[in-house]
């Protein structure tokens, strides 16, 4: 019997293509786990299912319990993943001495700049300190990148991990819930503050190779110069230095990765916000990369593939496991990984349990995945972000 004060999670899946059902399996599993009456539940579903007909089957099933959800192509479990096909997870967690404060955000483009609209009056208040942020967006109407910078800003150091509703080829479609409320546009999301611990775990996919550079010439997103040379040919110098197994991964799957915190004295994976090699100039010797970045920066280039991202995830699980084994956790994973990335199924899914044992997961493959990085928070592509809950550090 769980003491009354202790932090429970569960989880459950069904594969069922009937709504009902499938609620009734995940719920009955997921209750059965979590021991006690849950505070707090996430719902990810696959297109089969409609949020109607799922918020319908849920009835009061879930009296006293925050819920939000979110639809995707691909569905996660504990061990397991689902992909393109019908599956239902559930999450529950019964959270005493946890503070929840739901919202549902949109996005109006058409004052300056742009504004988050839907703050509560509670949100606009001081934060507290324990503060996390779990986020589920809409694609096509939600820039998830300027709302975490909107957060780094005005909350600096809460961290906020989500991913972006995924499937639909066009806005109006993904589906989002939060309670009794379906959305297809905007965000829903809940702040955790109080007597409990969130810790991340945030896998790129990369591995570093070569050096650090530092840039020295620089406009918005195009660097001309890396360490007072031309950046294509430190480029080039790179990778005819690079083993045959790297040039070959490299031919695919090269990015460059910034450094986010300038005072460390070395550098390694997870120090870097790794984005894309978008474009070379062979006259000017420049190169184009999916961020904004300016002379003074450290920045190093990074490989992905299956094996570098296996490797950089299983890292930095070994490391999350050092500091305890949590009671449950919400896995957002990039819908470009999977078996589009590792050549098999339930590759992150089953990471996780072979590290971390198996804990009550549930979660989905995302067009874009948030999580911290370096201590500020970020919109991700080919990421893995793990969101680990656990009782409060002594």
């Amino acid at each position: 019997m769980l003491e009354p004060d202790t932090i429970s999670c569960g989880a459950g899946m069904s594969e069922s293509d009937d709504t009902a059902m499938a609620v009734e399996q995940a719920l009955e599993m997921a209750l059965e786990q979590v021991g006690q009456t849950p505070d707090l539940a996430f719902l990810f579903f696959s297109s089969a299912h409609a949020a109607s007909d799922i918020q319908a089957a849920l009835g009061d099933r879930l009296p006293q319990a925050c819920v939000l959800g979110a639809c995707a192509e691909s569905i996660a479990f504990t061990r397991t993943e689902v992909e393109r096909s019908s599956a239902i997870s559930i999450w529950l967690a019964s959270l005493p001495g946890v503070a929840i404060t739901p919202f549902h955000l949109d996005y109006d483009a058409t004052v300056d700049e742009g504004s988050f609209l839907g703050w509560t009056d509670e949100l606009l208040s001081d934060w507290p300190a324990s503060s996390v942020v779990v986020l589920l967006g809409e694609p096509f109407t939600f820039p998830a990148d300027r709302f975490a910078g909107v957060l780094n800003q005005e909350h600096p150091g809460v961290p906020m991990l989500g991913g972006m509703a995924s499937g639909a080829d066009r806005p109006g479609v993904d589906q989002l819930l939060l309670n009794k409320q379906v959305f297809s546009a905007g965000a829903v999301g809940v702040r955790l503050s109080g007597d409990f611990s969130a810790r991340s775990v945030v896998s790129q996919g990369c591995k570093p190779v070569g050096h650090p550079y530092v840039i020295t010439r620089a406009d918005r997103n195009v660097i001309y110069e890396l360490g007072g040379k031309s950046a294509l040919a430190q480029l080039q110098s790179l990778v005819e230095g690079m083993s045959d197994e790297d040039r070959e991964k490299a031919t695919g799957g090269l990015h460059i990765g910034r450094v986010i915190n300038e005072y460390q004295g070395s550098f390694s994976r997870g120090d870097f916000l790794v984005r894309n090699l978008i474009g070379i100039d062979q006259r000017s010797g420049a190169i184009a990369i999916g961020d904004y970045v300016r002379a003074g920066q450290t920045v190093q280039f990074h490989i992905r593939d299956g094996q570098s991202a296996d490797e950089d995830f299983r890292q930095m699980l070994a490391l999350a496991a050092e500091q305890g084994i949590p009671k449950g956790a919400l896995l957002f994973s990039c819908n470009g990984r999977g078996s589009n990335l590792f050549g098999v199924p339930n590759h992150d899914a089953g990471a996780i349990a072979d590290v971390l044992g198996n804990v009550p997961l549930a979660g989905f493959f995302a067009a874009g995945e948030l999580g911290p990085i370096g201590g500020r928070n970020f919109l991700h592509g080919f990421t893995a972000s793990l969101l680990l809950f656990g009782k409060a550090s002594s």
